[in-house]
């Protein structure tokens, strides 16, 4: 790839998020006014400052004005951006591209999503309806197909394999517990969650996300100008996209144990922030835990983990609260909940938080290291969006 990047060009000075949750009582307006108004508040300003803003949304509307109207903006322009999960991530890449060209001073990224009062769950029922021509399996369906392939690549145990992943769910749900904005805030264990009804393959309802309505939103400035709003922004050091090709699915030789536009897009990330060594210089990672599975293969595709050892790092506790690499510390989209639009940055939000100290404090990680990563997707293994983001606390 020949992606240049624009490493510390870019700043985050301000970030909200509301808690995911089923809000019965709360539509879209409410929820994009309460997250924009507290990463207003976490920046100091008003959104008179703010030039530009970018809205990530999936179902909850289908132009700018699904956020103008709710915030009253006069005369200020504002982009809908949609990229299947990957929708809130797309709009913070997309509103830090047009700082770093120079077009704008200060820009809000924000997402949103409404859906649990909709009569329909996910995003596996857009359009409705369909002429029948559509993917007739569902996501659940098409993660599942990881467990069995990567058991018999690595040689595992089914049952063993089976364990492991429930254990990512059991870890993000011990992350969630201490969240008050995670929308399942119960300790679950291992053992716990193998006995649920299946739902595909030997996947149950809890190694699936948490549906959910919620927002999240960020203010950025240029760099340069970081300091006049805060002295502990958060610069950007890379921010990588990669849309495949859909060979996957058509590939008789895809075994469903990588994720090679993941892989191609952490490269690219990488690249642009000069990271060498991820497993020792990332001290935090927000991932797209979607299924249990998903992130398994995750830590791979990340290089986290060597390939066909994730697994064993995951039953060691790793990638714990208390683990070398923390994984989901906000309880990832398992235990925290999917908003699909406003899930990248929720995952961004509870970097701004970590790696600045303000996290609660029985989730609170300790760490001399300077770089945090989030990583989204979009689609289904070999028919993927992928996006990795990498931010610092310091220039340099």
């Amino acid at each position: 790839m020949a992606s240049h990047g624009i490493k510390d060009r870019v700043a985050i000075v301000g970030a909200g998020c509301i808690p995911f949750r089923e809000h019965w009582d709360k539509g879209t307006d409410d929820m994009l006014i309460e997250a924009s108004d507290l990463a207003f508040k976490s920046a100091g300003v008003t959104k008179h400052d703010v030039d530009a803003y970018w809205l990530g949304t999936a179902q909850s509307g289908m132009a700018g004005l699904t956020l103008s109207i709710p915030l009253k903006l006069d005369g200020k322009p504002v982009t809908r951006v949609e990229n299947f999960c990957a929708t809130g991530s797309e709009a913070m890449r997309n509103a830090a591209y047009a700082l770093a060209a120079g077009a704008y001073d200060m820009v809000m990224a924000i997402g949103v999503e409404k859906v649990k009062d909709s009569g329909y769950q996910g995003l596996n029922s857009t359009p409705i309806p369909n002429d029948g021509t559509g993917r007739t399996l569902t996501a659940a369906a098409m993660y599942s197909l990881i467990l069995p392939s990567y058991a018999k690549k690595y040689g595992i145990d089914e049952d063993e394999l089976r364990l492991a992943v429930a254990r990512i769910a059991s870890k993000n749900h011990f992350n969630g517990a201490r969240n008050p904005r995670a929308q399942f805030r119960k300790e679950m264990s291992p053992e716990s969650i193998c006995s649920m009804a299946a739902v595909a393959g030997r996947l149950g309802v809890f190694d699936c996300s948490g549906v959910a309505d919620g927002a999240a939103a960020v203010v950025m400035v240029r760099a340069e100008d970081a300091h006049k709003y805060r002295d502990d922004p958060l610069y950007i050091k890379a921010l990588s996209f990669v849309a495949g090709n859909g060979y996957g699915v058509t590939d008789p030789e895809y075994d469903y144990t990588t994720f090679p536009e993941i892989s191609r897009c952490a490269e690219d990330a990488y690249s642009q922030a000069g990271v060498v060594d991820p497993r020792r210089e990332i001290a935090m990672a927000e991932v797209h835990d979607c299924f249990t599975p998903t992130e398994l293969v995750l830590m791979e595709d990340l290089k986290f983990s060597d390939r066909g050892m994730a697994w064993k790092e995951v039953m060691a506790g790793a990638f714990d609260l208390s683990g070398d690499l923390p994984i989901n510390t906000d309880g990832g989209l398992k235990a925290f909940g999917h908003p699909v639009g406003a899930s990248g940055l929720r995952m961004l939000y509870e970097v701004w938080l970590q790696m600045r100290g303000e996290a609660e404090p029985e989730r609170q990680i300790t760490t001399t290291k300077k770089l945090a990563l989030t990583h989204n997707l979009g689609g289904y293994p070999g028919e993927m969006v992928s996006f990795v983001g990498i931010y610092g606390t310091e220039l340099g």
